[in-house]
């Protein structure tokens, strides 16, 4: 009898099935917050990192929902608004060396090219930085670290290069995939940076 009652009292464990299941949508929810969050334009570094930092605490079992999401924005935003600027101004460049590639300028090829991969590189670079963000943390410091990352794990650099890609193959296949695809993203920023750690 008092086997009995023990047995009842303790919670069931979630199989690894829905655990996993659990994180996937959790994902999909973070990337929907991400999306609205990044709606200010330049607040996309600071969407992804309280986005990352959300899916951190979901992983280790700490509480949080929209509410911690939404301080995490607050608290990134103040520094990140300024990370968002530069990226857009990097975006622009890019686009302007592109575009002289198409006109046929001599090294066109070459430096558009060279454009696009730094583009690429920067992009990763971010999502690493943003991945690690914790209050307090100042945006210089944790791009300079995540560059070196980006340079010296080749392969994390690579999986998060693939997040991207599922992201934009999503927009342009299914465009309402992509705002939730984005917290899928974020994740796979998380457990390059995890992977990194433990190496």
């Amino acid at each position: 009898m008092a086997q009995a009652r023990v047995r009842a009292r303790t919670p069931r464990k979630e199989s690894v099935f829905g655990e996993r299941f659990a994180v996937f949508a959790e994902c999909l929810l973070t990337g929907v917050w991400i999306a609205v969050a990044c709606l200010g334009v330049v607040t996309y570094p600071a969407a992804f990192a309280a986005g990352a930092r959300h899916l951190r605490r979901r992983t280790t079992h700490q509480g949080g929902g929209l509410r911690e999401f939404a301080l995490d924005f607050r608290t990134a935003v103040r520094g990140g608004w300024v990370v968002g600027l530069a990226g857009w101004a990097v975006a622009v460049a890019v686009w302007v060396d592109v575009l002289a590639a198409r006109a046929g300028l001599p090294g066109g090829p070459l430096v558009g090219a060279v454009g696009v991969f730094a583009l690429i590189g920067a992009g990763v670079a971010l999502l690493r930085a943003t991945a690690v963000w914790a209050p307090g943390a100042a945006w210089r410091a944790l791009l300079a670290d995540a560059g070196r990352r980006t340079v010296l794990d080749p392969a994390g650099s690579f999986l998060v290069v693939c997040g991207l890609a599922v992201v934009a193959l999503s927009a342009w296949f299914v465009p309402p995939l992509a705002a939730p695809v984005l917290g899928a993203v974020a994740a796979a920023a998380v457990a390059v940076e995890e992977r990194y750690r433990h190496r």
